[in-house]
């Protein structure tokens, strides 16, 4: 075999050469040149010359006339990475990072690769399995395919790379075991000199193998969280005292914590939830180095909080919540000298709590809703934010104050200030720099710190830290980095998007961004060690060429500044002549402009709206796309107009709102929606495509959701079976796009019609919540709620809403877990003056392992069906959503993390965007005093939807309006 593949190199090598002298090893040149045929974007150098060597191709790193390095990282490359790489005989290092256009699979010829060292292709879309030939490759020291879409498991042959320190398989769609050796074949627990296992993110399962740790290891980052692993946690673990940060969260691992895990003392970050480990909860006396802890959402043996707590004097954040503990909370506790937040909720907790003696200088947060805390002592030495909400202390005078209030943390995450730059602006593509307050265009892409030892987000300090090491190590002018939109990501990794400007003007070059990206890639950059592991995803970097723009030489600059000193001259002589025709020209702009007059009054216009990833249609392009309005079209209707299925002249179908005039909002208003609507972007939520305001219209432009609404297809209107799976895949989905909404907004907002005609399906049955036309945003208050008029759809709307006229996110969960109800009945929240509700909450038997003792109440699609994946923790999990008091009911990020538990990452891809609801209108500015579902009042009411769209053809879009 290996006489056949030279053989087939020779022949590659032979069929292009040419009678020209090359410094380059014609060997090397017919490959790369084979590589430049198959590939598109690669560097303009690479087309100037036959000698990649010899004229310095981009990229290309030559020793005595061979190619030893290709380092391409983020070149916007494009095509599929053929077995002729293997032919590159004297490769020592291969980088093709943050390519996404690449995609196929992985040549097992890359294992003839003998002399290589390091290969990193991250952040591309390489599919398939892994190559086990990649076991070949004696010298490797660094992989990292990570961010791809690799399938399949991982290979044994792995385990025959012993110079292996860095192993990077995260974010792939990977199955089956982690493979160790047996005495037939190799496995991971071979790699004595490997100190990063990362394979979180992927669909791994099985038991983690006992024999896969030993105390001969080095290992310093062990990341299997996101995965479908099970069984115990292995006690050899505890042997590996190299250790740092462990993350085993967001399996199904059980049994009882290793007792030798306090071993592990020089670990800073200790993540074990959203488990189902039981047993006592561990021991970690002893691990002082311990700065983040989460032991949340598992099954541990109800006990005191353990005297450990008080002694991890390295501690900043401590987190279990939904967990066991019962008597007081330790004083000393709140005394740690790092400590930052503490979030103990839906635990036991009871007695008094005594935050009266001395706190840390760092605590920021205490969380302890939902326990059992009677009373409180106070001191003054701690100001920040304290949540009670959920315990007997607030039925006592102290319910009035903040402490058993929604509180919103005042601090903002750290962004880099741009003071110093004014109100500078600039092109869209374009982005100020905070060094030089310049125009110019950055290398941007996103962090993502697997472990850091810190959750305060607002200090200062800290991230200056990060943007000094940036520059430093990646060698640019200082105060060139710029960080953004730091947050804790639904993975619980902090999320930062970075931006580095050049040295000098608008641009860098290839061979800067190559250096770039091979740093941050390579991990040659370490960030400050509070920031814990990384990992980058550079965005695609658009060279000066591609922009079509080039420099001009000092003549040119000279007969530009003379031609231009002419034109001035011209256009003095014209001034009287515009001034004349001012008239006409208003006339002009008033018919090419659409918003030079945006409202019909023309008086409550502020200017064209800010639009991001929307478009301006005119009103003559949407007559035409729906064959002017005509009623074959019409494919929904309600009290805000009509909704049109409609054809763009490039094929894409659209869904178009039309308003009837009766119904229309002030120019104003409507700006205000649609800036709104064009900024949220999710895979969950109903994308806006654009809008029309012409012409006494208002029309807004959906993309069209072809298999309808929730509710036509769980009441039979459409052909599709919605079997559980799919129910579970649609509950995830719409899930994460409220906790978007919520958390991830800018600022968030407050749905507040969530209800199924408003979770809409794509082809792919991809829930996408849709109808924001009674959306709020948080930022309307600064009381952690919002005081408005109730406006909601019957059945769906939150009691505790509907009397306070208390507006928060918790009412969009009441409504979800309407939506959770309907997905295992099929049925309406209110049918013949019954409550799904009520009658859920009076059928449930726990003693009925299988249904919970609703089997008359599930929908007879799904009845049948053998095993209902994880249906009574669905069941109890709604339940919770539909909680009276609203500080009983999770948040929606946590609905998301406990469906996800509950279907243990079952291969699902659900990112998303937004959308907008008809709704009734629920009375006066007065608090009602009577509960919304009371006997009386649901034998005079039935849910019609009178006021909601009701979409025959697969869509449900209005954008509400206040009913008039």
């Amino acid at each position: 075999m290996a006489v056949a593949r030279r053989l087939l190199c020779y022949l590659i090598l032979t069929s292009g050469i040419h009678l020209i002298y090359t410094v380059t090893d014609p060997r090397d040149v017919t490959i790369l040149r084979s590589l430049k045929d198959q590939w598109e974007n690669t560097p303009p150098s690479w087309q100037k010359s036959d000698d990649p060597c010899g004229t310095s191709w981009e990229g290309v790193t030559c020793n005595n006339s061979r190619v030893t390095a290709l380092g391409l990282s983020t070149m916007g490359l494009k095509g599929k990475l053929s077995g002729d790489i293997g032919c590159l005989t004297e490769l020592i290092s291969l980088d093709l990072s943050f390519n996404r256009g690449l995609t196929g699979s992985l040549s097992p010829r890359i294992g003839d690769l003998q002399k290589l060292n390091i290969l990193i292709l991250a952040g591309c879309s390489f599919s398939g399995s892994i190559p086990r030939e990649l076991g070949k490759l004696a010298e490797l020291s660094f992989l990292a395919l990570n961010s791809n879409n690799f399938t399949g498991e991982i290979p044994p042959t792995l385990g025959n790379l012993s110079k292996l320190y860095w192993l990077d398989l995260a974010d792939n769609q990977l199955t089956g075991p982690i493979p160790v050796s047996t005495s037939s074949s190799p496995g991971l627990d071979l790699l004595k000199k490997a100190k990063h296992f990362h394979f979180n993110k992927n669909q791994l399962s099985g038991s983690i193998p006992g024999i896969l740790f030993s105390g001969d290891m080095v290992l310093i980052h062990v990341l299997f969280d996101g995965n479908q692993l099970s069984g115990s946690i292995p006690i050899t673990l505890g042997l590996v005292q190299t250790l740092e940060v462990l993350r085993l969260d967001r399996n199904a691992l059980n049994g009882s914590v290793p007792s030798n895990l306090n071993n592990l003392t020089s670990v800073v970050e200790l993540n074990l939830a959203h488990n189902e480990l039981s047993g006592p909860l561990p021991n970690l006396s002893g691990m002082n180095s311990l700065n983040y802890l989460d032991l949340s959402n598992n099954s541990f043996h109800k006990s005191e909080v353990p005297v450990w707590f008080s002694t991890l004097q390295s501690l900043t954040t401590l987190v279990i919540e939904y967990g066991s503990l019962h008597g007081s909370v330790p004083q000393k506790l709140f005394a740690l000298p790092q400590l930052q937040q503490v979030k103990l909720r839906n635990n036991a907790f009871n007695e008094t709590l005594n935050m009266g003696g001395i706190s840390g200088r760092q605590l920021t947060l205490v969380d302890l809703q939902n326990n059992e805390i009677s009373s409180i002592t106070l001191g003054s030495g701690y100001k920040n934010t304290l949540i009670l909400i959920g315990n007997p202390v607030c039925d006592t005078a102290l319910g009035n104050t903040n402490y058993c209030q929604l509180q919103q943390q005042s601090a903002k995450p750290y962004s880099t200030s741009l003071a110093n730059c004014g109100s500078k602006s600039c092109p869209a593509d374009q982005k100020v720099s905070p060094q030089s307050c310049d125009c110019a265009y950055p290398y941007e892409g996103t962090f993502y710190f697997r472990g850091p030892s810190f959750r305060e987000l607002s200090n200062v300090n800290t991230f200056h830290s990060l943007e000094m090491s940036l520059w430093v190590k990646l060698d640019l002018t200082p105060g060139s980095v710029s960080l953004q939109n730091s947050f804790f990501n639904i993975d619980d990794y902090l999320q930062v998007q970075l931006e580095l400007f050049p040295p000098a003007g608008k641009f860098f070059n290839r061979s800067e961004v190559e250096r770039i990206g091979f740093k941050l890639s390579n991990q040659t950059y370490k960030p400050p060690p509070e920031f814990g592991p990384y990992y980058f995803i550079a965005s695609p970097y658009t060279f000066q060429a591609e922009r079509g723009e080039t420099s001009i030489s000092s003549r040119q600059v000279i007969g530009i500044a003379t031609g231009c000193t002419i034109l001035v001259l011209l256009l003095f002589g014209l001034a009287l002549y515009a001034i004349r025709q001012k008239k006409i020209a208003e006339r002009a702009i008033g018919l090419s402009r659409p918003f030079a007059s945006w409202a019909p009054s023309g008086n409550d216009s502020e200017g064209a709206p800010q639009l991001k990833g929307a478009r301006w249609f005119s009103y003559d392009e949407l007559k035409k796309c729906t064959s002017n309005f005509s009623e074959r079209n019409e494919i929904g209707s309600g009290g805000y107009g009509k909704v049109y299925r409609g054809t763009l002249a490039n094929g894409q179908i659209i869904a178009i709102k039309r308003a009837q005039h009766g119904s229309m909002q002030g120019g104003l208003e409507f700006k205000t929606e649609i800036e709104l609507l064009s900024r949220v972007h999710h895979k969950n939520l109903v994308g806006l495509v654009g809008f029309c305001f012409e012409q006494g219209e208002q029309v807004l432009v959906y993309e069209y959701m072809p298999n309808g609404s929730l509710r036509e297809n769980l009441s039979g209107k459409t052909s599709i079976y919605l079997d559980w799976k799919r129910r579970l895949r649609v509950a995830l989905g719409s899930a994460r796009g409220l906790a978007y909404l919520h958390e991830l907004a800018n600022p968030p907002i407050i749905h507040r019609d969530v209800k199924s005609t408003n979770i809409l399906l794509d082809q792919n049955l991809t829930a996408k919540v849709a109808d924001f036309g009674l959306s709020k945003l948080v930022s309307d208050s600064s009381k952690g709620h919002v005081s408005t008029q109730v406006k909601g759809t019957l059945g769906y709307l939150d009691p505790e809403y509907y009397m306070t006229q208390q507006l928060t996110e918790k009412s969009d969960v009441y409504s979800f877990g309407v939506v959770m109800l309907e997905l295992i009945t099929a049925k309406q929240p209110i049918e013949k003056g019954k409550y799904v509700v009520r009658e859920m909450r009076t059928a449930i038997n726990k003693n009925d392992e299988e249904h919970n003792g609703l089997s008359n109440m599930i929908d007879p699609v799904i009845r049948s069906t053998p095993n209902l994946i994880g249906f009574t923790r669905f069941v109890d999990l709604a339940m919770q959503c539909v909680e009276e008091a609203a500080a009983d009911r999770p948040t929606m990020s946590e609905v998301v993390k406990m469906l996800e538990n509950i279907l243990q990452n079952d291969g699902l891809e659900t990112n998303s965007t937004s959308a907008s609801s008809s709704i009734t209108d629920f009375g006066t500015a007065i608090a009602a005093s009577r509960h919304p579902y009371n006997k009386d009042a649901l034998q005079r009411t039935e849910i019609n939807d009178t006021h909601a769209f009701d979409y025959s053809g697969g869509y449900t879009l209005p954008t509400n309006v206040e009913p008039k």
